[in-house]
């Protein structure tokens, strides 16, 4: 496990989903034992996105015949639009249906009987792997709000694009704030632009 906050048992947050309640059971204290959060369990892949959706998890416990949508289908959303790594737990170790969970984006296939060690050592990869996709994110956001506010410094005030971005990075330093809660003030009009001085201070 990763010695940072982020990744390691004792934050890793996870969703389990078995439609056998003694299963679900069983992970989950398997995985409490060994310090993981459970956040939520679901008995079909439909209510997984429930919970995804209203809660922030690291990780999702799937198994990979349940009723409802498709779980090679949802392991492909989950990794998509939710940026949630999956890993599936089966009672089948049929080659082609491990080389399918691969395909879907599964980060590790486990077969029941689970061994703990083995869970553990998969949902480590799993979670350290959400951790990387969500910093990932997160930059890629930030430069797209900082290209926009650069665009909108270049309009209004007539800035050449590494005038603009110097500009963003000077107020940045001088109020403190990040360079995306700049951007971010720019685009809402919070920072008037008027009041932004093009020359250094």
């Amino acid at each position: 496990m990763k010695p940072t906050s982020e990744g390691t048992a004792s934050t890793a947050r996870v969703i389990v989903a078995d439609d056998e309640a003694i299963i679900r059971m069983g992970l989950r204290r398997m995985l409490e034992d060994a310090g993981y959060q459970i956040i939520g369990e679901a008995s079909t892949a439909d209510e997984v996105f429930d919970l995804a959706e209203g809660r922030t998890a690291d990780a999702v416990l799937l198994d990979i015949r349940m009723p409802g949508m498709d779980t090679l289908q949802a392991a492909r959303v989950l990794a998509r639009d939710y940026a949630l790594p999956v890993v599936f737990v089966s009672a089948f170790s049929d080659p082609a249906l491990v080389a399918q969970a691969t395909e879907a984006g599964a980060f590790a296939y486990v077969v029941k009987p689970v061994r703990v060690e083995q869970l553990l050592a998969a949902l480590a990869v799993a979670t350290a792997r959400s951790a990387d996709l969500r910093h990932a994110n997160e930059a890629l956001e930030t430069r797209k709000v900082v290209e926009r506010a650069k665009g909108a410094l270049m309009k209004q005030l007539g800035l050449g694009e590494e005038d603009a971005y110097l500009l963003l990075q000077r107020q940045s330093r001088n109020l403190r704030k990040s360079m995306r809660d700049v951007a971010v003030a720019v685009l809402t009009s919070e920072m008037s632009l008027g009041k932004i001085s093009p020359r250094g201070s």
